[in-house]
């Protein structure tokens, strides 16, 4: 079993402070906030589809991290078990949220997902777990869902199937609380289960991506020079590494020691990093609303940091 870093080996068994699993949480959700913009990157410039960027930045970050484990000596050792279920909830809920801003529209797919899981998993680990629901989380949830709401939710344009994409959302927060209860209640820290469950997730969503376009599409941007090929190899290399390999390795480090419905309301930081990039490198513009939506969604984040 490796160290509550997730980054070095130590005795089993061992799991991270709530203050530093907190923070394991929050840099994971603010790594996946820039995987948002970077995959959105792709979209437009390799001709690669979502499904097809998710399988490669799934491979990537296994060969990331087995390049880790090599390089610092530790052993895979992963159980089985913990690297199905971690894996098919990555691959249900990944796929399932591609799918949900497909059909019902990026803000409608977005504020459905992280809206529900909140929600979700307050509930499922109040039933699986015992935790309670005290006047301070169920208040911490309501705020983060009032400021995603704010942050996303302005000018709302639905997409070609809002029905069927509101229902991707909910298949997509059940497979993020999968993944969450199961971390919590297998114990410990299951960051050593993660090139297992990436393994596991890259072989359910292959036949989909396949079927989408494992590579550049011919003639696309990315092809019309060396230069942009490498571009679209960057990128998804970053996607492999950081976003991925890193951020899910901190993610599986840090539950073990943050209560699920904490976790759900932390992880509400990814989409505030998104439109703080957004804003601070690719020059879009924020409005008062969506701002304020923010700062109510770092408020509550802030507050489960103080009282748990």
């Amino acid at each position: 079993m490796e160290s509550s870093t997730g980054l070095a080996p130590s005795r089993a068994g061992r799991t991270a402070s709530y203050g530093r699993g907190m923070f394991y949480v929050a840099v994971a959700a603010t790594a996946w906030g820039t995987g948002g913009a970077v995959a959105a990157v792709l979209y437009r410039t390799s001709g690669l589809g979502p499904v097809a960027v998710s399988f490669w930045r799934l491979v990537l970050g296994i060969a990331v991290l087995a390049g880790l484990h090599l390089a610092l000596g530790e052993r895979f050792g992963a159980r089985r078990r913990d690297a199905l279920v971690l894996g098919a909830g990555l691959a249900v809920y990944q796929t399932a949220y591609y799918g949900s801003i497909a059909y019902a529209g990026l803000a409608v797919g977005t504020v459905v997902t992280l809206g529900a899981c909140p929600v979700v998993i307050a509930l499922a680990a109040r039933w699986a777990l015992g935790e309670a629901l005290s006047a301070g989380r169920v208040a911490a949830v309501a705020v983060g869902l009032a400021g995603l709401v704010l942050l996303v939710g302005g000018g709302v344009q639905a997409g070609s199937a809002p029905v069927l994409g509101v229902g991707f959302g909910l298949l997509s927060a059940a497979g993020y609380a999968v993944v969450t209860i199961y971390s919590r209640r297998a114990g410990g820290d299951l960051s050593g289960a993660t090139v297992g469950s990436f393994a596991v997730a890259a072989c359910c969503v292959l036949p989909i991506a396949l079927v989408e376009g494992l590579l550049p599409a011919a003639g696309g941007p990315a092809d019309v020079s060396a230069g942009g090929l490498a571009g679209t190899v960057g990128w998804l290399l970053y996607l492999g590494a950081v976003p991925t390999a890193l951020a899910y390795r901190l993610f599986f480090a840090g539950v073990a020691a943050v209560p699920a419905t904490v976790t759900a309301v932390v992880t509400l930081v990814e989409p505030v990093a998104g439109v703080l990039i957004a804003v601070g490198l690719l020059g879009e513009r924020i409005t008062p609303v969506a701002a304020a939506g923010a700062a109510l969604m770092l408020a509550a984040v802030a507050g489960l940091a103080r009282t748990g």
